[in-house]
Order: C-alpha cells, then sequence, then structure tokens
C-alpha cells in the first residue's frame, strides 16, 4: 500500500529512449568486427575498391572495353557493385544480428527489433562511407563524376539496402531452428546475386526470354532503376520501383511474424544439441 509506485516514462520519452538504445547498438556492429573503428572502415573501403577492380578486369576480359550505355564505363560498372555490395551486407548483417538466445538479449533493453535494426544501419553507414571515399577519389585523380539525377540513384541504393535487410529478415527468423542450413542458404543466395542481380547486363537489351530470368530479383530493378537516374541517355522501361518494395514489405511481413513464433519457442538448450 505504501510501496513507492515509478513513473512510467512518456511514450515520447520511451521513444527516444529506444532511439538512443538503437545509436549504441549500432556503433557497437560497427566496432564488432575490429577493435580499431578505423581500421575497420578502411578495410571495408578496400574490399569494395577490390570487388569494383574485380568487375571491371572481368569486363575487360569478356570483352566489354565501354558501356553499352552512353557514359562513363566505370561509372556503369559501380552502378551495379554498389546496388549489389548494399543489398548483400544488409542482407548478411541482419541474419548475423544477435538472436534471442544472444547473450546480449539477457539485458533488459535490448530486444530483437533493436539487434536488427541497428546491424542494417551499421552495414548502411559503412557502404554509404566506403561509396563517398571511392567516388571521391575516382573524381579528383581519375576523371570528373556526372550522374544525371543523384537523389534518384541515392533513392535506389536506399531500396537495395531495405531489401536486402529485409530478406535477412526471414533468415534471421529461421536461423535459431537451423542454423547451419539457414547460413548456408543465406551463403547461397548472396553468391547467386553476383549472376541473378543482373548488374553485368542491361535490362532494356535483354531479350524477353533471358530478362525473365532476372525479373524475380528485386535487386535486379533497384540496379536498372538506378541506372536510368544515373544515365541521362538511358531508360529503365522494363524494370519498376514498386516490384522491389512489394517484395520488402512482403519478407518484412513474414520475418516478423517468423521471428514472433520462434522467439515464443526458442530455448537455449537448441544450441546444446548442436
Amino acid at each position: 500500500m505504501f510501496r513507492p509506485q515509478a513513473k512510467r516514462p512518456s511514450r515520447i520519452r520511451s521513444g527516444f529512449e529506444f532511439l538512443e538504445l538503437i545509436y549504441h547498438a549500432t556503433i557497437r556492429n560497427l566496432r564488432k568486427s575490429h577493435g580499431n573503428a578505423v581500421y575497420g572502415m578502411v578495410m571495408n573501403v578496400v574490399q569494395a575498391t577490390l570487388v569494383l577492380v574485380i568487375f571491371v578486369v572481368m569486363f575487360w576480359v569478356m570483352g566489354l572495353k565501354s558501356s553499352p550505355i552512353r557514359g562513363d564505363f566505370i561509372l556503369y560498372v559501380m552502378s551495379g557493385v554498389f546496388m549489389f555490395l548494399t543489398h548483400t551486407k544488409a542482407l548478411g548483417a541482419v541474419s548475423s544480428a544477435d538472436g534471442p538466445t544472444s547473450p546480449m538479449m539477457m539485458h533488459a533493453p535490448m530486444n530483437p527489433v533493436v539487434a536488427v535494426v541497428s546491424a542494417a544501419l551499421a552495414a548502411l553507414y559503412q557502404q554509404l562511407f566506403a561509396m563517398a571515399v571511392i567516388l571521391l577519389f575516382y573524381h579528383t585523380l581519375w576523371a570528373p563524376l556526372t550522374i544525371y539525377e543523384p537523389v534518384g540513384v541515392l533513392g535506389m541504393l536506399l531500396l537495395s539496402w531495405f531489401s536486402g535487410a529485409a530478406i535477412g529478415l526471414i533468415f534471421y527468423a529461421a536461423k535459431p531452428w537451423q542454423p547451419e542450413v539457414v547460413g548456408i542458404l543465406s551463403t547461397i543466395y548472396q553468391r547467386a546475386n553476383m549472376i541473378a542481380s543482373g548488374k553485368m547486363f542491361v535490362a532494356s537489351m535483354l531479350p524477353a526470354s533471358r530478362r525473365a530470368l532476372f525479373d524475380w530479383n528485386p535487386l535486379f530493378h533497384t540496379i536498372d532503376q538506378a541506372r536510368g537516374h544515373m544515365f541521362l541517355n538511358y531508360h529503365a522501361r522494363y524494370t519498376s520501383v514498386e516490384y522491389p518494395i512489394k517484395v520488402a514489405l512482403v519478407c518484412i511481413l513474414i520475418g516478423l511474424m517468423a521471428e514472433f513464433y520462434t522467439r515464443k519457442h526458442v530455448s537455449l538448450s537448441w544450441q546444446k544439441r548442436q
């Protein structure tokens, strides 16, 4: 009767505390890969640069020494590589985020939503930083960059990240049941996107029968739409922005339902039987 009653914080204060928790969890995810944060970011830039160089060399070996779209050849390669890396990195980060049985979940404020959102934001920050550094060096040391609609390109980059995080949420929800199998499936999807994303092709120049092999992939649509915003002389006629948005929303809905079901049944003893 005389026990003091703690005041419940307002919704605004709870919202700010939730955002602060996401911020600190994001910083933790950025520092998790390496103790030195600066070294970790530099290595991420080097990795993105190596992937870009590999694809440029691959195009040269295949005899494609110029862009199929009228414009800068390196910028054409970047449009596919950056979208691909952002999509796959977001998927990998979300699918490997701290699960319901993780030691981090033993702390009261922490929950799976914070773990997933912070992992996705950390992946986005790393890719935006790497992309900005590469573009800056290319612009200053090689050739001036000209992007027709930079806001539209950035929007497609965010959509690639959003769709990757949404698909990763399904893997995240299924991981406690079969960690090895889900890890293999996630790796297969990321490796398959090396070809299935269509970053080495131009959608408008593919025949209808071959284009049907890539239409299912939301990344194929975001890459083609990004090129439509990037180059003045290219119009993305056979892809849409609505499709990856719809796929991402459906994946988020399925992932949230699966994660809720998993959280209700998961047990620490599952890890002992592996």
